[in-house]
């Protein structure tokens, strides 16, 4: 009778991971791209006045530049979503007591805050033409079409959405960091940029950096990362970075070696055997003797 074997439940995660890696740094290098030029084409025509009537007015003057860096940009937070969420995965693969909230953390707040900045540009576009297109172009008629539920319901989902992806920003940069896939660098920069995004919201700095965390990220995935792939992408267990006394241990313990394997004492020649010197204690009375005669 032949024995029917069941395939493996899951795959070597090693082998799965190197399958998967240039897309991912496509997806995390595509992101970053999208995120710096979506934040460009929405600075285009913004007031350097922060009225809101001159907002509204200006807003429509440029309403398709508005809606096309609001798509843009909500790409690229669908593409850092997808990022940590292949860190995260790479992460649990080595350490599977990783809570699963901070996968949804990371997706969920992508998502919202892809879906709020998107829909958010577009509904303000209609509002800016909307009050352009009215007879009374007034404060409390511009305040009146902002403030509608659409518009606040859409910019609290935004913030709601920034607030989850920044919680399972830092949280996967700190897990990915201790199970060794992201250098001690990689790992503090995205605790970094994730407060960033969420404490400088639409400052060019915040953005500034988390474009350079996907891009460093990406050049990591893509195995051109400065010294080879952090050891536990080869050997799909954890290998947390020493911490900086343990890394200062090291460098002392080789100095030292080297020191030792230095100072070691060449080989000793033999030394010639002595000649005893010729005593004169015999002779000197033999002398004395010959001069007395």
């Amino acid at each position: 009778m032949a024995v029917i074997q069941s395939a493996p439940i899951a795959g070597d995660p090693v082998a799965r991971e190197s399958r998967l890696r240039m897309r991912q740094a496509a997806i995390a290098l595509l992101a970053a791209v999208c995120l710096i030029a979506g934040g460009v084409i929405q600075s285009t025509g913004q007031p350097k006045v922060g009225e809101l009537t001159v907002e509204l007015i200006s807003i429509n003057s440029h309403a398709a530049a508005q809606v096309i860096g609001g798509v843009v940009t909500a790409l690229g937070f669908l593409g850092l979503a997808l990022t940590l969420n292949f860190l995260f995965l790479a992460s649990r693969a080595r350490r599977p007591e990783s809570a699963v909230a901070t996968r949804w953390c990371a997706l969920v707040g992508g998502v919202l805050a892809a879906v709020g900045g998107a829909a958010s540009a577009v509904v303000l576009a209609t509002k800016a033409h909307d009050f352009v297109s009215s007879g009374s172009q007034t404060y409390l008629e511009a305040n009146k079409l902002v403030s509608t539920p659409s518009v606040v319901g859409l910019q609290y989902a935004g913030l709601v959405g920034s607030l989850l992806l920044a919680i399972g920003y830092v949280l996967v940069a700190m897990n990915a960091m201790r199970v060794g896939l992201l250098t001690r660098f990689l790992g503090y920069l995205g605790m970094v940029a994730a407060a960033a995004s969420l404490f400088l919201i639409g400052s060019p700095i915040g953005l500034l950096v988390q474009v350079f965390w996907l891009m460093a990220v990406a050049y990591l995935l893509a195995g051109r990362w400065p010294g080879g792939d952090p050891p536990s992408w080869k050997t799909g267990v954890a290998e947390p970075w020493p911490s900086a006394a343990q890394a200062r241990e090291q460098r002392q313990q080789t100095t030292r070696r080297n020191g030792r394997s230095s100072a070691q004492p060449a080989a000793r020649r033999p030394e010639p055997a002595s000649t005893p010197a010729p005593s004169t204690r015999a002779t000197t009375p033999k002398r004395k003797r010959k001069r007395r005669k």
